[in-house]
């Protein structure tokens, strides 16, 4: 579990799955996604999580709000997916519901994110992906001070063609 001032980022909770399900279906959080998410296929997207958890200490968490309890969405740390230059490297990757937009959590939670990263971590670097479309997800891995790598940008082999391609950002371990 990490904590930040405003966060909890923890291990998936049989309580999460209203609000998780809520945004597998919901057209602006799945804009740069995908289609929408089946209960099914949100359900096991959340063990899919856990056991990433389980097996390497770190997943994309799910985001709490400590002032009340509140399920947010996910943000967090995997190991990048096979098919994709990411692959073999450690990937970050954030999704909050739209209600919860513009309010810093995301940028709270990555940056606990890659904190825990360095202090856990032997890993070089941290990358993300999105399509090129999705100005605030980039947007946000500039923040955070990833840098763009061009030469990665690749087709994505489980998004559909419209998503098509991503575009690859890392992070360089910080010096000392």
């Amino acid at each position: 579990m990490i904590e930040t001032e405003r966060l909890i980022l923890r291990r998936w909770r049989d309580s999460d799955r209203p609000a998780w399900h809520a945004m597998g279906r919901d057209p602006a959080v799945m804009e740069f996604l995908g289609p929408p998410l089946s209960p099914e296929a949100a359900d096991a997207a959340m063990a899919r999580q856990n056991a990433l958890l389980d097996a390497h200490g770190h997943c994309f968490w799910a985001v709490e709000r400590k002032e009340d309890g509140a399920f947010l969405g996910f943000c967090g740390l995997k190991p990048g997916p096979e098919g994709t230059p990411l692959f073999g490297e450690v990937e970050i990757g954030w999704r909050f519901a739209p209600a919860h937009w513009g309010r810093g959590y995301a940028r709270e939670g990555a940056q606990a994110s890659l904190d825990w990263a360095w202090a856990n971590l032997d890993v070089p670097t941290v990358a993300a992906m999105t399509v090129l479309g999705n100005t605030r997800s980039w947007g946000l891995m500039e923040r955070l001070g990833m840098v763009r790598a061009p030469a990665d940008d690749f087709i994505h082999p489980q998004a559909p063609d419209w998503l098509n391609p991503h575009i690859t950002y890392r992070i360089a371990r910080p010096a000392g």
